[in-house]
């Protein structure tokens, strides 16, 4: 191993946003807003012709885009090809994915129920998928 291999990579302060692509901005946008409580911030055009929403979670530093792009073929995602693999978003309490799983009920948003375990560490999670398959987690731990 080289000396530049084991040097410190620079400083990160965490995640600053995620971009998913979907087949319809509007449907998943007015989706997100519904089950995860997210709000317009903008919108920015690409060159290609598309562009994204960018929506937040008000007083959280969740930040999403949903991207358009013309060329998109409008095939489900997948999490078998290379790319995302899911997205999963924290909670500061167990008793908050009660809460979660109580809310996706009222929405009639399909999901998996709470699952928990113990090791490697204790955690807990509920997972679900938003209108173009991609699998999304709320998790504890």
């Amino acid at each position: 191993m080289s000396s530049t291999d084991t040097m410190a990579a620079p400083a990160l302060a965490g995640y600053h946003h995620v971009s998913l692509t979907v087949t319809d901005v509007d449907a998943s946008e007015r989706w997100y807003a519904r089950v995860l409580g997210l709000h317009r911030v903008m919108v920015e055009p690409h060159a290609d012709g598309g562009h994204s929403v960018v929506l937040a979670r008000p007083g959280t530093s969740v930040f999403l885009g949903l991207a358009a792009h013309p060329t998109n073929a409008a095939e489900a995602f997948g999490e078998h090809r290379t790319g995302l693999d899911h997205l999963s978003l924290a909670v500061g309490d167990r008793a908050d994915l009660d809460t979660w799983r109580e809310h996706l009920d009222a929405l009639d948003v399909p999901h998996s129920g709470i699952t928990e375990a113990t090791e490697p560490f204790e955690y807990a999670l509920i997972v679900f998928r938003d209108p173009d398959n991609i699998q999304l987690e709320v998790t504890w731990s």
